[in-house]
């Protein structure tokens, strides 16, 4: 059996300048002494006279399919776009004669440092929530710290309740209304945060 690799252990010193200074002698006798097949004897010694070393050079073994030009332009494409996913990569016309899979893109991102994650849900800001926001900001921007001292900040937020909660078929951007709800309230202030209370029925301003 022959290989274009040099056997780790005909990279041993010893065994190496045996057979180098052996060119005198048959490829038959040396393969004998080191009991290694002929064609590895011919291979070294043609690589020895061509490279001057023995030792496995660079560059051997299958062609990465996704090039230094190719990878630059996934990963610009991703930090231009982070929720783009390896399909949609994969569905855009890449270099000429090029087909990868989606798993060789998330290899190739993954190599760069990016790693796929969920979006997470962020509560929904209505444009008239945004309005209000910057109102009261406007208003009490001039507001010297005593006066932020004695505020009291206060929300509350209702959570829907379904079975088997973290499983990925129920991680859906939606709930749908079913199984009940529970309404929590929480408040902070200057001095630190409040307990969070249950509440039991309707919340009044």
């Amino acid at each position: 059996h022959s290989s274009n690799k040099i056997p780790k252990h005909l990279m041993d010193t010893e065994n190496t300048e045996n057979m180098l200074w052996s060119h005198a002698i048959c490829y038959e006798t040396i393969s004998k002494q080191l009991d290694v097949p002929v064609t590895t004897v011919a291979h070294i010694i043609q690589k020895s006279k061509t490279h001057g070393t023995v030792a496995n050079l660079p560059g051997h073994g299958r062609k990465r399919k996704i090039g230094d030009k190719l990878r630059r332009r996934i990963f610009g494409t991703v930090s231009k776009e982070p929720r783009t996913t390896s399909k949609d990569i994969k569905g855009e016309p890449l270099d000429q004669g090029t087909s990868v899979s989606d798993r060789t893109i998330r290899r190739c991102l993954s190599q760069s440092g990016l790693h796929g994650r969920r979006p997470r849900r962020t509560p929904l800001l209505k444009g008239n929530h945004k309005k209000a926001r910057l109102e009261f900001a406007k208003m009490h921007v001039d507001k010297p710290q005593s006066f932020w001292e004695n505020v009291l900040w206060t929300d509350e937020t209702k959570l829907e309740l379904f079975g088997k909660a973290h499983q990925l078929y129920n991680t859906v951007p939606t709930v749908k209304h079913g199984g009940g709800s529970v309404l929590f309230w929480g408040c902070f202030a200057a001095s630190g945060t409040g307990c969070p209370e249950v509440v039991q029925g309707k919340i009044k301003s």
